[in-house]
C-alpha cells in the first residue's frame, strides 16, 4: 500500500480518455497545415498547445491556430470520458491536485464532460512558464498543495510528464494508456488507474 501525503495527477490519459476528442483537434490542425495527422498528435501529446504550434507554425499564424485548436477541444469535450478508478481517486482521503499540459478551460470542460468533480488545485498551461517536461509543473503542484515533492506521487501516461515530476524529486506511477512502450523512466508501471488507486487503499 502507498501513502503518498498528496497525489499530482495529470489529466488526459491518466483520469480521462481524451485521445479521440484530441486525434479529431490535432487532426483538423494537420490538414490545414498540410502535416501528417498521427505525428502530429503523438508529438503534442503532453505537451501545452502554445508549445506545440511555436514548434509547427510560422510565428505570424500562431494565435490564430492556437485558438482554433483551443476552441476545437473545448467544444468536443463532451466527448471525453473518465477512466475507472478517476472518481474514486478525486473523493479518496488524500489530496489531488491536477498538473495537466492543457489550459484551465479545457482542464474544467474535459472533467465536467466526464462526469468528474473539479479540484481546487489545478496546475495548467495558464499557471506555468515551462511546460513538461520541465519539473515547474509538478513543483507547482506539490506547493499549492503545501506538500515537500518527496511525499507526493505523481500519476502520468507520457514520457514528457514522466520526466517532469521525475526531475521533480516526484516518485513516478505510469498508467499504460497512450504510451505503453515509453515508460521505463517511471518508478512505477501498471496498467489501469484502478490499479493505482487500489494501491492507495481506494
Amino acid at each position: 500500500m502507498w501513502s503518498p501525503a498528496a497525489i499530482l495527477a495529470d489529466l488526459d490519459g491518466t483520469l480521462v480518455d481524451s485521445v479521440a476528442s484530441s486525434e479529431r483537434a490535432w487532426g483538423a490542425l494537420a490538414r490545414r497545415r498540410g502535416l501528417d495527422e498521427e505525428e502530429t498528435h503523438q508529438f503534442a501529446m503532453g505537451r501545452p498547445t502554445r508549445e506545440t504550434i511555436a514548434l509547427l507554425v510560422p510565428e505570424d499564424e500562431r494565435e490564430a491556430e492556437q485558438g482554433q485548436v483551443d476552441r476545437d477541444e473545448v467544444d468536443d469535450a463532451g466527448s471525453v470520458v473518465a477512466y475507472p478508478g478517476a472518481a474514486e481517486l478525486l473523493a479518496g482521503p488524500i489530496p489531488v491536485a491536477i498538473v495537466t499540459s492543457g489550459s484551465t478551460e479545457l482542464a474544467t470542460s474535459r472533467l465536467r464532460g466526464a462526469g468528474l468533480p473539479v479540484p481546487e488545485v489545478m496546475i495548467t498551461a495558464d499557471s506555468i512558464s515551462n511546460g513538461k517536461p520541465h519539473p515547474e509543473p509538478f513543483l507547482l503542484g506539490a506547493q499549492a498543495l503545501g506538500v515537500e515533492p518527496t511525499r507526493c506521487l505523481a500519476l502520468e501516461d507520457a514520457p514528457p510528464g514522466i520526466e517532469s515530476a521525475r526531475v521533480a524529486g516526484i516518485p513516478v506511477v505510469a498508467l499504460r494508456t497512450t504510451h505503453p512502450d515509453e515508460l521505463g523512466a517511471a518508478t512505477v508501471v501498471l496498467d489501469s488507474l484502478v490499479e493505482a488507486v487500489a494501491h492507495l487503499g481506494g
